[in-house]
C-alpha cells in the first residue's frame, strides 16, 4: 500500500487531500496552544514573564532538527532506492526547517537578552543551531545551482547525510559542554515545568508539526508538477477544465 504512493502521480491526489486537514489542525493547536502559553499558564517564579517566549522557541528549534532528521530518512531513500519522490520531498522539506531554525536562533535571542544578558553568545548550542541554518540555506543553493535534476538531487542527499551529524550535537550539546544555554527541562520520564507550561509547550509542538507537514505537502505538490511537467499525467490534469 505504501509503495503506491512512492509514486509521485500517486502521491500528488493524496497531498492535496491531507495538506488542507494539516493545515486545519495546525490552526487549531496553534489558538489553542498561544492561549494556554501567554493565558493560562503561570508566570514563572524566576523569569517573569519572559519565559513565555518558551513556548514558540522550544518547539520550533525541535523542528528545526526534526525536519532535518527527515530529510536525511528522505535522503537515504533517494540515494538507496533512486525515488523521486524522496528527492521532491528534501526540496520541499527544507524551507520550512530553514524558517523553523531562523524562528529558534531568533527567539533564543529575545529570550537570551533579559535573562542572561546578551543577544548572542558563540557556546556550543547557538552555534551548532546557527550551523543547522546554514545546511539549510547550503542545500538549497546546491539544489538550485546544479541544472541537472538527478546530480541536483544526489549532490544535496549526500550534502543533507554529511551534516546530520550536527543534529546530536546540538541535542547533547548542553551536556556534552559548559555551555550558557539551559539544560534539557523536558526529558522522557520526568519534567521540570508546571504541567500547564508542558501542555502548552507540546500542543504548539504538535502545532508546527502539523504546519510543517501541510506546507511541505502543497509545496511538493508543486515541485512535482513542475518535474514531472513532461509526463502524460501532468499534462492530462493540466488539460482538465
Amino acid at each position: 500500500m505504501l509503495f503506491k504512493y512512492a509514486s509521485p502521480a500517486s502521491f500528488y491526489p493524496l497531498a492535496g487531500k491531507l495538506a488542507p486537514v494539516f493545515a486545519v489542525i495546525a490552526l487549531v493547536l496553534t489558538a489553542v496552544g498561544l492561549y494556554q502559553g501567554f493565558i493560562i499558564a503561570p508566570t514563572d517564579f524566576q523569569q517573569g514573564e519572559v519565559y513565555r517566549i518558551i513556548f514558540i522557541h522550544v518547539p520550533s528549534a525541535w523542528m528545526g532538527m526534526f525536519i532535518y532528521l527527515v530529510m536525511a530518512m528522505y535522503a537515504c531513500l533517494a540515494l538507496v532506492f533512486n525515488t523521486r519522490l524522496s528527492a521532491m520531498m528534501m526540496q520541499a522539506l527544507a524551507p520550512t526547517g530553514a524558517i523553523m531554525t531562523a524562528i529558534a536562533l531568533w527567539t533564543g535571542a529575545l529570550w537570551g537578552k533579559p535573562t542572561w544578558g546578551t543577544y548572542w553568545a558563540w557556546d556550543a548550542r547557538m552555534t551548532s543551531t546557527l550551523f543547522l541554518l546554514f545546511l539549510y540555506f547550503g542545500y538549497m543553493a546546491l539544489d538550485n545551482a546544479i541544472e541537472d535534476r538527478r546530480r541536483a538531487d544526489k549532490a544535496g542527499a549526500l550534502l543533507v547525510l554529511v551534516g546530520v551529524v550536527n543534529v546530536p550535537i546540538i541535542y547533547f550539546s548542553v551536556r556534552w559542554w559548559n555551555t550558557l544555554h539551559q539544560g534539557a527541562t523536558v526529558v522522557p520520564g520526568s519534567s521540570k515545568m508546571a504541567d500547564t507550561m508542558l501542555a502548552a509547550m507540546m500542543v504548539m509542538t504538535f502545532a508546527m508539526w502539523a504546519y510543517a507537514i501541510a506546507v511541505a505537502l502543497w509545496r511538493v505538490r508543486g515541485i512535482i508538477l513542475e518535474r514531472e511537467k513532461n509526463t502524460a499525467w501532468v499534462q492530462e490534469l493540466l488539460d482538465r477544465p
